[in-house]
């Protein structure tokens, strides 16, 4: 038991930034990271954002010797962009893609298009049971009036409640992406709290990389340098972050930022700093328990912060579905309109058209396609209020449970 040989495990986390057709230097940039993680060999490689299906085929084909083991998670219009590649079997593969990701109409942002999810893989090395999911949460795209922050939080939640209930036949969990939150905002510390996850970063031993871990830096060629003024070391959003579930003891020897170009080249990897931990893994004599080991009274508090960000979101909802509605029912009365006074027309009742045919004619299709527009919006608002009632829902559920807790 307390004599057993420690696993090493080196895992490796990106967001590659591979857009086809917008991202610079794609392709050049897809071989490069090929080209580290054959030449690292790393345990477990997390990959965001790799859109484009021949990309993976070809991080497959190049990694094949050294990660035997690869899936590609594909949901939505384009694809999660999530992958993994592991040197342990991966035993089996789940999707869950979140209940809201943004907004349809938003094409500036594209969030909704590629179906944000969580991807898990559970991986079986040295007799340890892994589940890994990787996973990215919804853009964070103007920090002083987030609009997307109620959906970052439903996300964080869905992603909490995932682990909760998939990792309980585990012996290590880890979890690993873009997760789009600073390390103190609400969303992160719901996650962390609610799965009693470590961070990497704030247990790690040895660390080595850009200053505070930052993953998001200015000094980047590829960042958007104004987006990052209020922020001159950068910012921490991309994460590894793991726990021991059973009889094991997980400790995060050493943690590394990938800083400046790529060996070899001109230009980094991605827009993004790679994350690379070495974490050790032992058995210990006796079962650690899934407890949550964050104190259940700043745990109702974090909950309590987050549950009045999601109501916010549904207040502004509601504001939405019953403003799509009420353009809904106009366009469809002026409909009527129009066709009373078309079959009055026909009928002669009246003398003429009142109105030039062909006015009347795109007067109508106007109708129509406001008609159908507000109809769509509609339905998609009433979802959201859905998806943010039953969020809410449950983290009062949850509030009371802490509470009651003697």
């Amino acid at each position: 038991m307390e004599g057993d040989p420690t696993l090493q495990l080196r895992v490796f986390d990106l967001n590659c930034w591979a857009i086809r057709y917008l991202s610079k230097r794609r392709q050049e940039r897809v071989q490069l990271i090929g080209d580290m993680l054959r030449r690292e060999g790393f345990d477990l490689v997390l990959l965001q954002e790799v859109w484009s299906e021949q990309d993976y085929s070809d991080l497959k084909a190049k990694l094949r010797g050294c990660y035997p083991f690869s899936h590609c998670f594909r949901s939505g219009v384009i694809g999660s962009g999530l992958c993994v590649f592991s040197k342990f079997p991966i035993l089996d593969t789940l999707l869950y893609q979140y209940s809201l990701n943004g907004y349809p109409y938003m094409l500036q942002h594209g969030d909704w298009f590629c179906g944000k999810s969580v991807g898990l893989v559970p991986a079986w090395g040295s007799r340890l049971l892994c589940p890994t999911p990787s996973r990215q949460l919804h853009a964070e795209y103007c920090r002083e009036k987030d609009a997307y922050l109620p959906h970052r939080l439903v996300q964080a939640w869905e992603l909490a409640q995932f682990i909760r209930h998939t990792s309980k036949a585990a012996d290590v969990v880890l979890l690993g992406g873009d997760l789009n939150m600073h390390p103190e905002d609400v969303g992160i510390r719901l996650l962390r709290g609610w799965t009693g996850l470590r961070d990497a970063f704030t247990e790690a031993t040895r660390f080595e990389g850009c200053k505070d871990g930052c993953t998001l830096v200015p000094s980047n060629c590829f960042t958007v340098k104004t987006e990052l003024l209020p922020f001159p070391l950068g910012i921490r959003i991309d994460y590894i972050l793991y726990k021991a579930v059973s009889r094991f003891t997980v400790k995060c020897e050493e943690l590394k930022t990938t800083m400046g170009t790529a060996p070899g080249a001109d230009i980094p990897l991605s827009d993004h700093e790679a994350v690379m931990a070495t974490l050790h893994i032992q058995r210990q004599g006796r079962a650690a328990g899934a407890a949550l080991d964050t104190a259940e009274l700043a745990l109702a508090d974090v909950v309590t912060e987050a549950r009045t960000e999601v109501d916010v979101g549904l207040q502004a909802a509601q504001r939405q579905r019953y403003s799509t509605g009420r353009m809904a029912v106009l366009a469809l009365l002026l409909l009527l309109l129009q066709a009373v006074a078309a079959l009055g027309t026909l009928a002669g009742l009246a003398a003429e058209q009142p109105f030039p045919k062909l006015s009347f004619s795109l007067l109508a299709f106007l109708a129509v396609g406001v008609l159908l527009l507000a109809t769509g919006l509609h339905l998609f608002h009433t979802i959201e209020v859905k998806m943010l009632q039953g969020t809410e829902e449950q983290m009062r559920m949850a509030l009371r449970v802490l509470r009651e807790r003697p």
